[in-house]
């Protein structure tokens, strides 16, 4: 692998990462969404190691604030996750073998309409979701995450519409995305899909990983999350557009 390859690579990870730890959501969209418009690497091992360096980013971001986790909405989120998960593990693979470019215009389709959706504040409900809703909230975030390892633009949207303080729907998104990439790691590491290619570049980005997600713990008091969440939808509607039109352009 070119050694510019890795540089930049490891760049995209800075900035997934802080703005993950800044937000509570948006690294695996953005690493996805990057590092896809400029085919780096194939869809396959890219998700694998964004689970990888997720999993890292997440560990860290979530010291000290487990209790701050809303249990009984991350147990119907994971709960709708887990299965999806599996799912959307498959559906990649079979998409990878037999219909790339629908592959990447699916990427493409996804990074465009999570940013559009996800630029707008939504208004909070006014009482938190019920098993059902969190559960078939989890179930769609668990097909992305599955597919692309990047369930935040579902998940983010359907947590900010609660009525519940901004700290806990933080560390309950956290939680979630700990849940998505742990399994997903998993089913991927059965299926003999953690190769050499994957080591590398989890190897370099997880040094990245740390630096940007305590450095984002140390920014928070000191930014606001909303203007930072904003400009990465920008970032991402730019970037999903120029995945969508290169697949369809061949």
């Amino acid at each position: 692998m070119p050694e510019a390859t890795l540089i930049l690579f490891s760049l995209i990870v800075l900035l997934g990462s802080l703005v993950q730890t800044l937000t509570g959501f948006a690294m695996g969209m953005l690493i996805v969404a990057c590092v896809g418009a400029l085919r780096m690497v194939d869809l396959p091992t890219l998700a694998a190691v964004v689970s990888l360096l997720t999993i890292i980013n997440v560990g860290l971001a979530l010291r000290g604030k487990l209790g701050q986790v809303d249990r009984h909405l991350f147990t119907w989120l994971a709960l709708g996750q887990v299965p999806a998960i599996v799912v959307g593990v498959a559906l990649l693979d079979w998409l990878h073998g037999n219909a790339y470019r629908a592959l990447e215009a699916t990427l493409g389709v996804f990074t465009l309409a999570g940013a559009v959706s996800l630029y707008f504040k939504p208004a909070p409900w006014r009482h938190v979701a019920g098993r059902l809703q969190s559960w078939l909230a989890g179930s769609a975030g668990g097909l992305v995450g599955g597919l692309f390892s990047a369930s935040g633009p579902i998940l983010g949207w359907f947590a900010y519409r609660q009525p519940l303080p901004v700290e806990v729907i933080r560390a309950t998104l956290l939680m979630c995305f700990a849940i998505t990439t742990t399994t997903r790691t998993l089913v991927v590491g059965v299926g003999g899909g953690l190769t050499y290619q994957v080591g590398v570049y989890a190897a370099v980005g997880i040094p990245t990983v740390v630096a940007g997600t305590l450095f984002g713990r140390w920014l928070t008091p000191r930014v606001r999350a909303d203007q930072i969440k904003q400009g990465a939808n920008l970032l991402l509607g730019l970037l999903g557009l120029i995945i969508l039109v290169r697949a369809l352009a061949g």
